[in-house]
């Protein structure tokens, strides 16, 4: 099974001739909901290619966590929500993409100052688990009890110096600089979006070219990425195999527009 732990979202995704500037109005060309976040988005992706998965995660109790929690289970993921009991509103997002470019503009309310601990029975056992540094209580505790651990490395938090010693791969944004420099893991993987992925393994660096696309929506790429990186060590595939995998999956994410048409194509 694999454990992702960190962020959901109810996502707003509006698609755009392009996106508007300051006290500018534009009419949306569509409109989507959906379970969004690193952690939610990566197990939806895990799920689909075939893996039993569950997230843990803080939704609540207020209706708009039903839409997450139907989607998410529509979608194969079991969910385990440490915030039942708030009433408050779940994280939001709204996404703004552009036709043609595929290039978004994100507004987010994320977990901000929800916090949450282990929920009762403790975290489930798992033979890969996914955190995204979000909820830092949880991710901690997932850390420290997972056999192997992949970190989703985005943004910069304090919570990564707690998480990155237990960690087995460290998958990094380019934009990802821990106060320290250099991240030290037996697996450290960086991605430059459309550029090569670089990883370094045992003092050894390599990269792997990322195929050219015609992009129509890169919002959650890098969420597929790793869900799909997280599938593949969950089979027993290389490191390399296993990265490959995580770039194809992603172009199949990003040549596709919305949130969830794409999994029809893996």
């Amino acid at each position: 099974m694999i454990l992702c732990v960190g962020l959901a979202t109810v996502d707003l995704v509006y698609r755009v001739d392009r996106i508007p500037g300051p006290d500018e109005k534009a009419q949306a060309t569509s409109f989507e909901v959906a379970a969004g976040g690193p952690a939610a988005n990566a197990a939806v992706t895990a799920a689909v290619l075939g893996a039993p998965v569950t997230l843990i995660t803080a939704i609540g109790s207020h209706p708009l966590g039903d839409l997450v929690r139907a989607d998410l289970e529509d979608h194969g993921v079991r969910v385990i929500d440490a915030a039942r009991a708030s009433g408050g509103l779940p994280p939001v997002s709204s996404i703004v993409v552009a036709d043609g470019t595929g290039e978004r503009t994100i507004v987010s309310r994320n977990a901000g100052e929800l916090l949450v601990g282990v929920p009762q029975g403790g975290l489930p056992e798992a033979a890969v688990t996914l955190v995204d540094g979000h909820h830092p209580v949880l991710a901690v505790a997932a850390a420290r009890s997972a056999r192997r651990l992949v970190v989703d490395a985005g943004t910069w938090r304090p919570v990564f110096a707690d998480l990155l010693p237990y960690a087995e791969v460290v998958a990094c944004s380019a934009a990802f600089c821990p106060p320290g420099g250099a991240v030290e893991a037996p697996h450290v993987v960086v991605t430059h979006g459309p550029g090569p992925v670089s990883w370094s393994s045992g003092g050894v660096s390599r990269s792997i070219a990322v195929p050219p696309v015609d992009a129509a929506d890169t919002a959650g790429a890098g969420d597929a990425f790793h869900g799909a990186l997280a599938f593949a060590l969950h089979q027993g595939s290389t490191m390399e195999a296993a990265l490959t995998e995580a770039i194809r999956v992603a172009g199949v994410r990003v040549v596709h527009p919305g949130p969830r048409n794409w999994l029809r194509r893996l």
